[in-house]
C-alpha cells in the first residue's frame, strides 16, 4: 500500500507518513536512521546487523522517490544508502514502541549511547 502523505517536519526530526485517512505514524528522524534497512545497519545477515547510537539529533535532509515503492532518505551524517520500502515503513510505524524499546534495550546492554 502506498502512502497517502509523507511529510518531513519543519525542523527535520521526524516524518509523517499516513496510509489513508486513519493509519498515521509519525517517525523520528533518529530512529529511521538507526534502524535504517541499510547493508552498513543491518548487514547481509541477521548476524552482521550493527547498533548505531549517537544519532538522537541527527535530521533529515532529503527524500528521494524510488520508484512506485520506496523513498531513500538522506540524513545530515549523509547516510544514504537505505531504501525504506512503504511497507517497511508502515511496519515501523506499527511497530513503533517495540521496535524502539529494543534499541534502547540494544544501546544499554552494549554502554552505548543515544
Amino acid at each position: 500500500m502506498q502512502p497517502t502523505k509523507l511529510t518531513v517536519r519543519k525542523d527535520k526530526k521526524s516524518l509523517e507518513i499516513a496510509f489513508g485517512d486513519t493509519e498515521i505514524h509519525e517517525l523520528s528522524a533518529e530512529m529511521l536512521r538507526v534502524l535504517s534497512p541499510s547493508a552498513e545497519a543491518q548487514g547481509h545477515s541477521p548476524e552482521q546487523r550493527k547498533t548505531i547510537g549517537g544519532k538522537r539529533d541527527v535530521e533529515i535532509m532529503q527524500m528521494e522517490p524510488v520508484g512506485n515503492y520506496a523513498v531513500r532518505i538522506t540524513f545530515d551524517d549523509m547516510h544514504n544508502t537505505g531504501i525504506f520500502s512503504w511497507t517497511y515503513l508502515r511496519e515501523l510505524g506499527q511497530q513503533k514502541e517495540e521496535r524502539w524499546a529494543e534499541h534502547l534495550a540494544e544501546l544499554e546492554e552494549k554502554g552505548m549511547a543515544r
